[in-house]
């Protein structure tokens, strides 16, 4: 029962929108790979093909990397986080256009479609995330308490990427354009992140360089984690930004776009069944 008069209306709610965002997330993931031969695997062979092509590319014939340890593990890292980032952001701004029919039916909190797609692309990032550590304890990497710093990371990519995706997606319900504008950027974005090649490669043209690029809380995450998980030798920006407070400048951001993503949703989705 999702009424009675007796309950507390925050807990109805709460309730309610706990049930619809488990349906949503479960019927996301089921109709993701739908009709497909591979079905779920998908979600590993993607950010596998991936790195693979990259490590063949980058490592093999252009020599990146020769100097970091666990080069593989790292460019994994780096690739399958990527992906994660590229697959919330994409999902959770086209999640309310797909899901538009039901938002002319019945009336719920249109934040939970975002959500609920954006979870989908959590549930592929832990799958992925399990393959790293196994080939990471392969490669000869060893456990440390510093592993447990990584959700935490996590945590921070994943508002960011909500933030992304409430933004743009409320902007996306009436200006359609937004979506793919988002994919070209995503593409610029790429090389402006060390994914392929290793920070200490900017760092030894140009230090400062290294240091703007590391105020890019994408960046920021995919480097602390690989510090965390692979290899203390990892430059971060915590190791190369001096003054103390350049150092939280990527988690400033992350909170500045989560609050604006938050505010712009909130004022538009009042309209989004009259502009879908």
């Amino acid at each position: 029962m999702l009424y009675n008069k007796d309950m507390k209306m925050p807990e109805v709610f709460t309730r309610k929108n706990r049930i619809l965002l488990n349906e949503l997330t479960k019927t996301d993931f089921k109709l993701r790979y739908q009709g497909s031969v591979l079905g779920y695997l998908w979600a590993l062979i993607r950010p596998m093909l991936l790195f693979g092509i990259l490590y063949l590319v980058f490592a093999k014939f252009l020599r990146f990397g020769d100097e970091i340890p666990f080069y593989p593990v790292y460019l994994l890292t780096g690739t399958v986080l990527w992906s994660f980032f590229t697959e919330c952001t994409n999902q959770g701004i086209q999640s309310l256009i797909i899901r538009s029919g039901l938002m002319r039916k019945i009336y719920f909190p249109k934040w939970i479609i975002v959500l609920s797609a954006t979870t989908t692309a959590l549930i592929n990032l832990g799958i992925n995330l399990l393959v790293v550590v196994i080939f990471a304890l392969a490669s000869g990497v060893s456990f440390s308490l510093s592993w447990l710093l990584v959700p935490i990371l996590v945590l921070e990519l994943y508002l960011l990427s909500i933030g992304l995706a409430l933004f743009l997606g409320s902007i996306n319900v009436k200006y359609r354009d937004i979506g793919s504008i988002w994919e070209v950027l995503l593409q610029a974005l790429f090389y402006a992140v060390p994914i392929i090649y290793p920070l200490s490669l900017v760092v030894s043209y140009n230090e400062f360089a290294a240091k703007i690029l590391m105020l890019n809380p994408i960046a920021q995450v995919i480097q602390d984690i690989r510090f965390s998980l692979i290899t203390p030798e990892t430059i971060t920006g915590w190791g190369i930004i001096e003054n103390i407070f350049l150092k939280f400048i990527p988690i400033l951001i992350t909170i500045i776009i989560l609050a604006v993503g938050i505010l712009v949703f909130k004022k538009k989705s009042k309209y989004f069944a009259e502009e879908i």
